[in-house]
Parts: C-alpha cells; sequence; structure tokens
C-alpha cells in the first residue's frame, strides 16, 4: 500500500515537470515559442487521426478478405 501511494504520488507531480521540461526543450531546440509547439502538435494528432479513420477503413483486413474472396469466386 506504501508503495502505490508513493507510485501515485511521484506520477501526480513529476509527470507533468517531466512533460513541461520536455516540451521546453524542444520548443528550445526548434527556436520556435513553446505555445507554437503544443498547437502544432496538436495539429499533427489530428491530422494522423484523421488519416487513420479514412485509410484504416479501407485497410480493415476483414473488409479486405471479404474483397479477395469475391475477386477469387469472380475469377472461377
Amino acid at each position: 500500500m506504501i508503495a502505490l501511494l508513493l507510485y501515485r504520488t511521484l506520477a501526480d507531480h513529476f509527470l507533468p515537470w517531466a512533460m513541461t521540461l520536455a516540451t521546453r526543450m524542444l520548443a528550445r531546440g526548434l527556436n520556435m515559442p513553446e505555445p507554437l509547439v503544443l498547437s502544432t502538435g496538436n495539429y499533427v494528432v489530428a491530422q494522423v487521426t484523421a488519416f487513420e479513420h479514412s485509410v484504416g477503413r479501407t485497410l480493415c483486413p476483414f473488409r479486405l478478405a471479404r474483397l479477395l474472396r469475391a475477386w477469387w469466386r469472380g475469377l472461377r
């Protein structure tokens, strides 16, 4: 129980600090303001999510298997 409390306390205090530090270091390395790094990250996440949803539906293995079976039956 004490270990759980220790881990939870550590996670509650260390993770936000580490994320802030990582964001600041990235912004400094890219020579960009920190809010611009955050908004760019959000934009990239939105674009990747949209791409995965559009391509993921067409590349679904079950759908592709059905199409392949139908195509194979058409050849016979």
